[in-house]
């Protein structure tokens, strides 16, 4: 009895049974493609890293070595399981030709290294640990996807020639927010290129329990152990590689979220106006004596039976578009080394909007308690509404036109009605803005200020040099003599030890200089003015636990000073560990130095940054614009694709709905619109009417879905971006896009939906309906 009363009821109702299908399957499909991502991300990077033996603690470090002292603090410490120092060998870019390409341009740290014994492998496509021979060169699985090198081409590097053999994946620098990449050879190449570039350590230690990694960094900090670089560790290593993947999932998860909301919000409207559509028939079986658990369990069948239909849908769409999706993933790191737990997490997406639509649509059908047999036998439908509708009068509109006060009229007094109509077009609206504000944030030159940079046209980098301060004063003053550059300031880094009142002695790395000339974004506080203050980046506040106006002591030259924090910023450059100071210092051991100009006209940047790289040969040359793009390039075109995507989700998603909800206006309306013609009114006034109505709750749709986007959709994207290390996060919003294009698009198909569903008020007969 029941598939036959389902099936009768979906062919009376086409357009409704596959608008609420279609949005249960998109929910599904999303939910089950977001269970995908994570799992997958999750368990290739796992995989990836268990296989390449990653380092728990990596301190890389440039200068003279303390071997020595490194074994016999390895040895001594029940801490560590396996130890080794890997050699880098820093090549300049211009010194390394692909095919026709060069390298010069590259703002990565390019450089030469062997393959480990112990730990820290250098894995094919296949995740096998590679074995070079003489000749060959293994490049970063990078430069492939840039489309910088292909197998079998020739490479140049000072002069020695190689094949490319293949690409590597490499667990600690696959993420292009690591500064570094390292290129494979055989040890033979290795040493005869060894004299031609700058050698860097990367000092690695392996430990028992990697739960220790706190107090194994405290002992080597402790120990005073060569420290003159970055330091990162495994859950960096690990966040780093999750980072551009970790953008294009949660843009999966924030617009599959808002998608089962409108598909509840979808069959909310649909089960409502079901309702009220056979208000009267549900009045006769109330008075007949069937109780509301039997004709609740009626109605639930049918909407069982389409969800699960959706449900199963959406799964089976879900497999069209994963494996475009995991593609960069599987690339980058390869396969999940859990695939069951992968399908299992594509299932439970569906299964949960199965649940929870179900357990939606029972509350929803709870409604039947409240509906009295005697009224809904007598009226027919519901009174509730009916005397508010009657508080907004024409004497009270004078100079509205008819059509549009009839139009105002209906929604005032059927507001909970097109409170669901509004719910929908707001969030199309954040659907359509939020991705693109987190792209044009993203892909702007601003965007650097979050990542611990600051924004400026030229950036200088030394490193890998001697005499890096006089270098960088020698950079310096001939800026300040170039007509061409407006300011420029030289900021340097040094490795101090630094001390608390609640815990041991750290090393952290400062950078010195005049640090308002060119800003970070600072999540609390601000930026230090003067010599006695000291900011702190993210990660170095919460594992020191010092906050704004916490008290540092550095040891400064053997002698103590004491700084108070005044403020805390977002850095995930050099592991994300360090701070920022103004106190003069002149001691020569610099670690590196930054120098960041900005232009009279910033059309000479190009000819600027050929000029400086000349000139100045041993540091290199950014255009930030340039390197914020190399940076982040696929996560802005990953980001930029999602974006481009959800647009097409939320326009498809208000016009079906407006589409559906209007032509169950209409069939709803039968009397009204059969009374308004017999009074005279023509088709073109009734559409008019109709326009007013969608234009009213389209406005305040798309006020309301903005005011969203720039409150709880720029918290959200701030989470996420948090998340990798990024924190004091805000839009940085094109509004000719996200305020003119995009509402407007919006508006074109919300209104030609609502025409199109006016014309099947045209075709409502006089006589039929007046009889009803």
């Amino acid at each position: 009895m029941y598939s036959r009363m389902i099936l009768s009821d979906i062919s009376r109702s086409k357009t409704i049974t596959s608008v609420t299908v279609l949005f249960i399957a998109a929910s599904a499909a999303l939910t089950a493609l977001a269970g995908t991502l994570v799992v997958n991300l999750s368990g290739a990077i796992d995989d990836l890293m268990y296989r390449a033996k990653t380092p728990h603690y990596m301190q890389m470090h440039s200068g003279n070595l303390d071997a020595p002292g490194l074994a016999a603090f390895a040895a001594g410490n029940v801490l560590v399981e396996d130890f080794q120092v890997q050699e880098f060998l820093n090549v300049d870019g211009a010194r390394i030709v692909i095919g026709e390409a060069s390298f010069a341009g590259s703002v990565q740290d390019n450089g030469l290294c062997v393959q480990n014994e112990s730990f820290d492998f250098l894995l094919d496509l296949d995740g096998k640990v590679i074995r070079p021979s003489p000749g060959e060169l293994y490049v970063p699985i990078n430069y492939r996807k840039e489309g910088a090198a292909a197998v079998g081409d020739k490479a140049v590097i000072h002069g020695k020639e190689f094949t490319v053999e293949g690409f590597l994946r490499d667990s600690q620098m696959n993420s292009l927010l690591a500064s570094s990449k390292r290129f494979l050879v055989h040890e033979s190449d290795y040493a005869e290129l060894r004299d031609l570039g700058s050698v860097e350590y990367l000092i690695e230690f392996r430990l028992r329990d990697p739960e220790a990694l706190g107090a194994f960094e405290a002992a080597y900090t402790s120990a005073g152990l060569p420290a003159n670089g970055p330091t990162i560790t495994y859950p960096l290593f690990r966040m780093m590689n999750a980072l551009a993947d970790g953008f294009l999932i949660a843009l999966v998860l924030l617009v599959g979220a808002l998608v089962v909301a409108i598909a509840f919000l979808c069959l909310r409207f649909t089960i409502l106006a079901k309702i009220e559509d056979e208000y009267r028939e549900i009045g006769v079986m109330k008075a007949v004596g069937l109780r509301v658990s039997d004709i609740r369990r009626l109605y639930l069948s049918k909407y069982l039976a389409l969800s699960a239909a959706g449900c199963l849908l959406g799964y089976a769409l879900s497999f069209a578009f994963r494996d475009s999706l995991l593609e960069n993933i599987r690339l980058n790191f390869g396969r999940s080394g859990n695939p069951a737990a992968a399908s299992l997490a594509a299932l439970l997406g569906p299964a949960a909007v199965f649940l929870a639509v179900i357990a939606y649509i029972r509350g929803l059908l709870g409604r039947f308690r409240k509906i009295s047999a005697s009224e809904a036998l007598r009226f027919g439908v519901s009174q509730e509404g009916s005397a508010k509708a009657r508080r907004f009068r024409m004497s009270g509109a004078r100079g509205l036109p008819a059509n549009l006060f009839l139009g105002v009229q209906d929604v005032l007094a059927r507001k909970k009605l097109y409170a669901t109509m509004l719910a929908v077009l707001a969030i199309s609206v954040f659907i359509g803005i939020v991705p693109e504000n987190l792209r044009s944030t993203i892909s702007s030159p601003g965007f650097s200020r979050y990542l611990g940079i600051g924004k400026s046209d030229l950036r200088i980098d030394i490193q890998q040099a001697e005499d890096i301060a006089g270098k960088a004063a020698e950079i310096s003053r001939a800026l300040a003599e170039d007509p061409s550059v407006a300011k420029h300031t030289v900021l340097t880094t040094r490795v101090f030890t630094l001390r608390t009142a609640a815990g041991p002695e750290e090393r952290i790395k400062v950078e010195l200089g005049d640090h308002s000339a060119f800003p970070v974004e600072y999540s609390k506080g601000r930026a230090p003015a003067g010599e006695g203050e000291i900011a702190l980046s993210e990660i170095n506040a919460r594992d020191l636990g010092l906050g704004v106006g916490g008290i540092a002591v550095l040891d400064v030259g053997g002698q103590d000073r004491t700084f108070r924090v005044s403020g805390i910023y977002s850095d995930v450059t050099n592991g994300g560990k360090t701070a920022k100071a103004s106190f003069r210092d002149d001691f020569p051991d610099v670690m590196w130095s930054v120098i960041c100009v900005n232009l009279a006209d910033r059309a000479d940047l190009d000819r600027k940054v050929r000029e400086y790289s000349g000139r100045f040969g041993y540091a290199k040359v950014s255009d930030i614009d340039y390197y914020v793009a190399q940076t982040f390039g696929p996560t802005i075109r990953s980001v930029g694709t999602a974006s481009a995507a959800s647009a097409a989700v939320a326009l498809g998603a208000a016009g079906l709905l407006t589409l559906l909800f209007m032509r169950m206006i209409a069939t709803k309306d039968r009397y009204s619109i059969a009374v308004l013609k017999a009074l005279g009114f023509t088709n073109r006034d009734i559409a008019v009417q109709y326009a007013t109505r969608a234009g009213l709750v389209l406005a305040a749709g798309i006020l309301a879905g903005t005011l969203l986007a720039n409150t709880l959709g720029q918290g959200l994207a701030g989470a996420v971006i948090s998340s990798f290390g990024a924190s004091s996060f805000a839009f940085e919003i094109d509004p000719v896009s996200s305020y003119l294009i995009r509402p407007l698009l919006t508006a074109a198909v919300v209104l030609a939906a609502t025409l199109i569903a006016a014309s099947g008020a045209g075709r409502v007969g006089i006589p039929e309906n007046i009889k009803e």
